[in-house]
């Protein structure tokens, strides 16, 4: 599948900044199964300086320096990106506990290491009662990949999915004890859950493509800039995505822009900004594939 994507995002600030620093995660990696055929970030205003580099997990970073006072700051991203990702054989899978096993003597200290995506990370700390609720659930007998998924299905029927019940600092703790939130909060609830009983787990960002419901017109905006975890499944699969507020494998619908420990680690923005009062923001999505484009034209 290839798509075109688009994301705009605006601040506007009650009092004019007076300097900026910006740190931009919206680029669309390039990674097995997902292909990067083009990208352009325009930013408003101009920053005085602005570069490019990666981070250590390899996510694309703009990081960019505004010093004229401003009352505004807007991102807009354009990218061509082909997915193809293979359906994954989850029955093909070590046990959990064969898998926690390899995790825990695993050695590799590269981005992609299992050993970084074990222990608590600032916004995904395991905790008792959630790791109870893992244990619960995942049978340390049953192949991994498979007993992945059933926890992902599981969190979907358990957990609802109600956005302005949680904000982006709502701790997972609390989000697991309402059984609700949005797709950060089902992502982090995950991963602290398969960290605690020995399953590495990551947090991934970006695009979703969603369908309007039959019979009716597809909306500019209506996508959503999404999360989901990846799971190590082990030397010979590796890393593949599942998605707890969907209870879907993670195949042709998901765009990864940035991996990390949790959501601290991939935030579309950060920085820091010299003014006064609360500033507004608005975001939207596109997620168009490029044959439905042409049939639209």
């Amino acid at each position: 599948m290839i798509y075109d994507l688009s994301l705009n995002i605006a601040y506007d600030y009650p009092a004019a900044v007076k300097e900026a620093r910006h740190v931009l995660r919206v680029r669309p990696r390039e990674l097995e199964g997902q292909s990067v055929r083009s990208t352009r970030v325009t930013v408003t205003p101009q920053p005085d300086e602005a570069w490019r580099e990666l981070d250590f997990f390899g996510n694309a970073l703009d990081q960019l320096l505004i010093l004229p006072g401003h009352d505004a700051f807007s991102v807009a991203m354009q990218a061509r990106v082909e997915v193809r990702r293979a359906l994954p054989d989850l029955e093909a899978t070590p046990t959990v506990a064969e898998l926690a096993a390899a995790a825990a003597t695993a050695r590799d200290c590269g981005p992609a290491g299992p050993m970084h995506f074990l222990g608590d990370s600032r916004m995904a700390r395991k905790s008792e009662a959630v790791t109870a609720y893992a244990r619960d659930l995942i049978d340390p007998a049953s192949p991994a990949g498979e007993a992945v998924l059933a926890f992902a299905c599981s969190m979907k029927a358990d957990f609802q999915f109600a956005p302005g019940a949680t904000t982006v600092d709502t701790p997972l703790e609390e989000a697991f004890a309402r059984r609700e939130g949005v797709c950060q909060d089902f992502a982090h609830v995950m991963i602290a859950a398969l960290r605690g009983v020995g399953v590495p787990a990551a947090y991934v960002s970006g695009f979703l493509r969603t369908s309007p419901p039959p019979g009716r017109p597809r909306l500019q905006g209506a996508d959503a800039m999404h999360a989901w975890v990846d799971v190590w499944l082990g030397p010979d699969l590796g890393w593949r995505g599942f998605d707890p507020t969907n209870g879907v494998t993670v195949l042709d619908d998901h765009v990864v822009v940035a991996v990390g420990r949790d959501y601290s680690d991939v935030a579309p923005i950060d920085g820091v900004v010299l003014t006064a009062g609360s500033q507004k923001t608005s975001h939207s999505v596109d997620v168009i594939p490029v044959g439905e484009l042409a049939s639209e034209a």
